[in-house]
């Protein structure tokens, strides 16, 4: 997650929400895969090349590695049939969806996704990106992944509330900002059942960080390995019913 200057809200010359240990990370993939620049390997039988688009909560921001939840994913369904293998993890903290069109998007070719997962939304609502311009920045991005993997091998994942976590009341007042994080969610969700894109809404869940500081990492802002596992866990039986078919 990462803010910046919003105009004619009340967001307004708020600092840039970017807690990085280090420099930003455009891509981090476990052992083994490949980065956006890379050669991707062969497919596979049996294992789907798996693609995560996203923000600071899919590149996972102040958790390890295998902490991050695209990681946790391949780990929960491991032994299934077909199983995935994170081939690439674009995502970059700090971004929208117009960061997505313009930098994960082109991606996409060389990675040759066969499965995808896309949660984007915190930054557009720091940034002010306007509802109408998220609603086709996310038909955009959406068709793109329906182009590469089909509707019925994508799932979004929604915004999780960060204005619960003990840094989060520094980036805005975090009634409005609660409430634009749910507007962007349902808006997150029909320009997915639109096309036939299932959604996996795990907004309750970060929630409980708020009396449970366990789930938030150590930035004090974005969500603990263990928030990413609770989401795992209600993920993992949709991409497995999913994979079925």
């Amino acid at each position: 997650m990462n803010g910046g200057e919003s105009s004619g809200d009340t967001l307004a010359m708020r600092p840039r929400l970017t807690l990085v240990l280090g420099a930003l990370v455009a891509s981090c993939m476990p052992a083994g895969s490949i980065g956006p620049s890379g050669s991707p390997g062969p497919s596979s039988a049996g294992v789907l090349r798996y693609v995560a688009l996203g923000d600071s909560y899919t590149i996972g921001t102040s958790v390890r590695e295998a902490e991050r939840w695209p990681d946790q994913l391949v780990a929960a369904l491991h032994g299934t049939s077909p199983a995935l293998a994170l081939v690439g993890n674009p995502a970059v903290n700090g971004y929208t969806t117009r960061d997505v069109i313009a930098d994960e998007l082109p991606q996409l070719d060389g990675l040759r996704p066969e499965f995808a997962t896309l949660l984007i939304g915190v930054n557009d609502v720091i940034q002010g990106v306007s509802e109408d311009e998220y609603r086709r920045n996310l038909g955009q991005i959406f068709d793109a992944l329906i182009s590469h993997a089909g509707e019925n091998r994508i799932v979004g994942v929604t915004t999780p509330d960060y204005t619960v976590t003990p840094a989060g009341a520094d980036y805005g007042d975090p009634t409005s900002v609660s409430a634009a994080i749910q507007r962007y969610n349902a808006i997150f969700t029909d320009a997915a059942a639109a096309r036939g894109i299932a959604v996996v809404d795990i907004y309750d869940l970060s929630l409980l960080a708020a009396d449970d500081r366990s789930l938030v990492a150590g930035d004090g802002l974005h969500p603990s390995g263990a928030q990413y596992a609770l989401w795992v866990e209600r993920i993992a039986p949709v991409v497995e019913e999913m994979l079925r078919r």
